[in-house]
């Protein structure tokens, strides 16, 4: 409670100048005074905002339970100590640049900070607010990053109507991490809907957003990092395929929560999610507009809805004029299409909320209709949202108070509604996705035999070549191979042409010239290798021979935010080009699997085309579920990579890989390890 209800606060750096930060935290320290204790601290005495002052901490008779630090960063250290020596137990961190050397003295002294570099804390609940600015207190629990862009959240919030529960800014999280902050959102009464902004996610921060949903709080987050400067760079085709956002998403997947782009976005989609989520994504339209009502209804499907035609009428509904001769015939369309059965939203779409802004008589019905249409939201369960043209009216008011978001632009008002469906659809887990990282590990991966001769379970083979690759995934079906060393050995084979060569340590083979394929005398194709990459362990291997086979890609790797992490897509040489992928947080399940595959823009070509019969799905599920165990349950491996995978109906062949040990560099142009 020492961050949302403390017993007693004091604001170190009070101010009577309304330019400091010292004048708005004590400001919005007082506001709390009939809750709790207030002490303003201020080294030349006197008042602030006619409150009486202390010259420092040590002049009160008891030790305030939340101290806020509103100081310059030279002063910090002095007032730290001297409020740990008189039993301080938190601290809010407004300042920047607070020593390392601070922070572990108050950790050290078992106290706790919020920041440093942030912008402080509020909670409607408990009147306190400790921090720059003001908040309309609602229902939005807003836990961010940057002190900035939460605040420009809670001003769209005021605006909405849809107010703000909890305000914590987390800034530099030296202490208080923003996984705290959203577990303690879970028992927050006067919250429903979670805000999220970050630029880094730490441990925990998924199990946090499932406890969320779980107690039936949708969480939308924000964050940054679509530009190609944001993403990792990486030697596999995994690591180039997968954006930092991809991740995210794949998080948010796993967490039933949704990343939005915008401050925006993400205020008009917790509007909708106020009173709930939608049960699917079918909208029913009304407008008193022909142009607006299907600008609405291509909107609607470009964000992903459906506008079904109904049994019962038209959709989108036109009333024409309807309006201005008798206003109940918007109650009446709305009515007919939450009562109907047919869809699972509604969009009210036009001059609704004008009327009475526009004609003062008309104000009263305004109101009354925009209550009934509220009722009949809350009462069918069937979430309506509305584009008003007016953007602030008594009607306008009336409808947000009543849970209904309303919108000034159909594009934002569509957009949440199509927002609000995908959050549904994420909120309904996929039958058997596992809850964490905790799995049974499966035979053959670490009780597997190390091809060099070491122990599995603590270290791997010194290349991280397709042998090794081939020995570790033993539940993956190989071609026929066996290395070669010698022009010698490669005539000695008694392997079935044709035959492919490759060298066995090099990453991205073709680049290289390390793979040829389709071979018939493979001891000149040896000997040619050879003299242009040099001695080393060469593989000779059958040729998959099969007609219609998919190539495919599939990749593990292992996220520096989430942890272990599974990609499937289009296949082989052209993999990067196409980028046509699908990941999700390790391990899935192999039901997991399949919606991975049915995702990707190439799935028809798995289920057969042009005379092909379908591919064994069953066997290419399996395999992506193992390989994601895999790698869950070996922390000494960074990343597997099976490229290209062949499939089909017969089942999957995986015809080259690769595994890279957790600390390991490869030069690529050379193959060999880097000191």
């Amino acid at each position: 409670m020492i961050f949302s209800d403390p017993a007693s606060v004091a604001v170190v750096g009070a101010s009577d100048d309304p330019a400091k930060w010292g004048h708005w935290l004590a400001r919005g320290a007082l506001a709390g005074l009939d809750r709790r204790a207030v002490h303003l601290v201020n080294r030349s005495g006197g008042s602030v905002l006619s409150h009486p002052t202390v010259r420092s901490l040590s002049e009160l008779a008891e030790a305030p339970e939340l101290v806020v630090l509103a100081v310059p960063a030279a002063v910090v250290p002095a007032v730290v100590d001297e409020a740990l020596a008189v039993g301080v137990r938190g601290f809010v961190g407004i300042t920047s640049g607070i020593d390392e050397r601070v922070i572990g003295r108050i950790r050290e002294a078992g106290a706790r900070l919020l920041g440093p570099n942030c912008l402080g804390v509020f909670d409607a609940a408990t009147s306190l607010h400790l921090a720059w600015g003001r908040f309309q207190p609602g229902s939005l629990g807003v836990v961010s990053q940057s002190g900035q862009v939460g605040l420009e959240i809670a001003g769209l919030a005021a605006s909405s109507g849809l107010g703000v529960s909890r305000f914590v800014s987390v800034g530099n999280q030296a202490d208080v991490t923003a996984t705290e902050a959203l577990l303690d959102l879970v028992s927050h009464d006067m919250t429903t809907v979670v805000g999220v902004y970050l630029e880094s996610f730490g441990p925990g921060i998924v199990a946090a957003m499932s406890s969320l949903r779980a107690a039936g709080k949708p969480v939308v987050l924000l964050t940054v990092g679509s530009s190609s400067a944001a993403q990792e760079a990486a030697l596999s085709h995994t690591g180039a395929l997968t954006s930092s956002l991809d991740v995210v998403d794949a998080a948010c997947r796993r967490a039933g929560a949704l990343r939005v782009s915008t401050p925006a976005a993400l205020v008009d989609l917790a509007a909708v999610l106020k009173s709930g989520i939608p049960r699917g994504g079918r909208v029913g339209i009304i407008s008193d507009s022909g142009g607006q009502g299907a600008i609405a209804a291509d909107l609607a499907v470009a964000a992903g809805l459906s506008v079904p035609a109904l049994v019962s009428g038209r959709n989108p509904i036109d009333l024409a004029g309807a309006g201005e001769q008798d206003m109940e015939n918007y109650t009446r369309a709305v009515s007919a299409l939450v009562r109907g059965g047919e869809v699972d939203t509604v969009v009210l779409s036009g001059y609704f909320g004008s009327y009475g802004a526009d004609t003062p008589s008309l104000e009263s019905a305004e109101v009354s209709v925009a209550t009934s249409i509220c009722s009949l939201a809350r009462e069918t369960g069937v979430l309506v949202t509305v584009h008003s043209m007016c953007a602030d009216s008594a009607a306008v008011r009336a409808l947000r108070a009543g849970g209904v978001p309303v919108q000034h632009t159909i594009e934002r008002a569509v957009a949440a509604l199509g927002d609000a469906a995908r959050l549904g659809a994420l909120s309904r887990p996929v039958a058997g996705t596992p809850s964490g990282p905790e799995l049974s590990v499966l035979p053959g991966i670490i009780e597997s035999g190390d091809p060099f001769g070491g122990d599995p379970c603590v270290s791997l083979p010194y290349r991280s070549g397709y042998l090794a690759a081939r020995e570790l995934l033993s539940f993956v079906r190989f071609p026929n191979a066996h290395p070669v060393t010698s022009k010698a050995e490669v005539v000695a084979t008694t392997l079935r042409g044709p035959y492919a060569l490759k060298a066995d340590w090099l990453a991205h083979k073709s680049e290289h010239g390390g793979v040829k394929i389709n071979l018939t005398d493979p001891a000149a194709a040896f000997e040619e290798m050879e003299s242009r990459l040099g001695p080393g362990t060469y593989v000779l291997e059958e040729m998959d021979t099969r007609e219609h086979a998919v190539e495919l890609i599939i990749g593990a790797k292992r996220d520096h935010s989430f942890g272990p992490v599974i990609l499937v897509g289009a296949g082989g040489i052209h993999a990067e080009l196409f980028k046509d992928t699908a990941i999700e947080l390790a391990p899935v399940t192999p039901a997991t699997a399949r919606d991975m595959l049915a995702r990707l823009v190439s799935a028809p070509l798995l289920s057969g085309r042009r005379g092909a019969q379908p591919v064994d799905l069953t066997a290419l599920a399996q395999v992506i579920a193992q390989i994601s165990e895999t790698l869950v349950a070996r922390p000494d491996l960074a990343e597997i990579e099976l490229n290209p995978v062949r499939v089909g109906p017969d089942g999957v062949l995986a015809v080259d890989a690769l595994i890279i040990p957790s600390g390991d560099t490869l030069n690529d142009t050379s193959g060999r390890r880097v000191a």
